[in-house]
């Protein structure tokens, strides 16, 4: 049942709230790219979130190594999982990356892609994200962080 503040208009409730949150997976994962990567959502926590991407040779460069653009759009979207994943949807629902920066540090080869997302800060409309993203195993692939703005 959605409350009415003397200030403003009516706004989500509790409950509201959390059944947005808890849709964001989902939506995200109809989007046309995203429904075409295949990606998977291992964690969806409040602040946190892990994403795989599962091996597929025709995201790579020469079949065995990811892209970095890949590896880009995977860790783009954990940040973004990230941000929505304990977002006031009071503020607004209208959403894009500021900001990202990537470091490449190692290589997935063969592997599965598996990015983990943590919210380091919220702002009134800024999210400021950090973003890693390992092979099956853990080794490190790239580091990164992210700018997300939700208004």
């Amino acid at each position: 049942m959605a409350t009415t503040d003397e200030a403003g208009p009516p706004g989500l409730d509790g409950d509201e709230q959390r059944a947005m949150r808890a849709a964001v997976p989902a939506s995200m994962l109809r989007t046309p790219y995203l429904s075409s990567l295949a990606l998977v959502f291992e964690r969806y926590e409040p602040d946190e979130v892990v994403i795989r991407l599962p091996f597929r040779p025709d995201l790579t460069n020469d079949g065995t190594v990811y892209h970095g653009g890949v590896i880009a759009a995977v860790m783009d979207t954990t940040g973004a999982a990230a941000a929505w994943s304990n977002h006031d949807f009071n503020k607004g629902t209208r959403a894009s990356t500021v900001s990202m920066s990537v470091q490449y540090v190692g290589a997935a080869k063969r592997s599965d892609l598996v990015c983990h997302a943590r919210v380091l800060r919220r702002g009134r409309e800024l999210i400021f994200s950090e973003v890693r993203a390992s092979d099956a195993d853990g080794a490190v692939t790239a580091h990164g962080v992210q700018t997300y703005r939700i208004v």
